[in-house]
């Protein structure tokens, strides 16, 4: 994350500097994701029917309200960090929800109305654990792609065999091959698939079993605990480089020089203690 206190924020006086300490208070960012929360709040009410005839007005006029103080926040983070906001993948996602509540919500627009919750999303960019979460599974895609298409593979072969065996009886369900990959998937996610479907296939084929029990703790137990094995080890590793990173920046240059010259003495009494060779 960009938006971060630098040693020169620390030092300097003038009102950038100002702006980004005030920002970065535990105080009022926790202040901020209190409105976050209430702001969620009054647009669920404003589903209600009931609420909006009784609070209709102060409903909207709270979301304005909302609105204009995320709007002050989001102004007030590009004037302190400058680039570094526009660096940072979450100021621009925060960016982006707070544009999107400002686009008029009237006539072929007005679908944009709904996606005034997005603003709840902002509660991911302002909790560091949840950023921690967000960013490792966007960092496992790579290793989630290819289990995907190791799923695609194992999921066509499967349906292949499974349309050959069972189209003459089960059509509804192995009729065709993407019939076989729908049906396959939904025993792979097991809904209703015991009872539903591989019971009535046994009832015509007693030794079926053999083909769906396989095939359950192949997709559902193994390539579902690899997805999840996978952002883990994403979530592990995004985790120790934060901390790493984290780690340097709150060195105290001054505390850094005096231990290297506290070790240039020690080197320098150890060469006149132990003398030439």
């Amino acid at each position: 994350m960009q938006e971060v206190l630098t040693a020169q924020d620390q030092r300097d006086e003038g009102p950038r500097a100002a702006a980004a300490r005030f920002i970065l208070r535990p105080s009022v960012q926790g202040a901020i994701m209190a409105l976050i929360v209430l702001n969620a709040i009054t647009l669920g009410l404003e589903t209600s029917g009931r609420a909006m005839a009784a609070f209709g007005d102060v409903l909207m006029a709270l979301d304005r309200l909302f609105l204009w103080i995320f709007t002050i926040e989001i102004l007030a983070r590009i004037y302190a960090f400058r680039g570094r906001f526009f660096r940072d993948p979450w100021g621009i996602f925060d960016l982006l929800v707070i544009a999107i509540a400002w686009l008029p919500a009237t006539g072929p627009l007005s679908v944009l109305r709904a996606l005034r919750v997005l603003r709840v999303l902002r509660l991911i960019s302002m909790m560091p654990r949840l950023r921690i979460v967000v960013e490792a599974m966007l960092h496992a895609v790579p290793g989630i792609g290819a289990i995907a298409l190791l799923m695609v593979i194992l999921y066509y072969v499967a349906a292949v065999i499974a349309t050959k065996l069972f189209a003459d009886t089960h059509p509804q369900f192995f009729g065709t091959i993407g019939e076989s990959m729908y049906t396959l998937f939904q025993i792979m996610t097991l809904e209703s698939w015991s009872m539903g479907i591989v019971r009535p296939v046994m009832e015509a084929s007693p030794q079926a079993w053999l083909f769906f029990i396989p095939f359950i703790l192949i997709a559902t137990f193994v390539m579902l605990n690899l997805f999840i094995g996978v952002i883990i080890e994403s979530i592990q590793t995004l985790r120790k480089q934060r901390e790493e990173a984290e780690a340097l920046p709150g060195l105290d240059p001054a505390v850094v020089m005096r231990e290297l010259r506290a070790l240039r003495e020690e080197v320098a009494a150890l060469r006149t203690t132990v003398g030439p060779r």
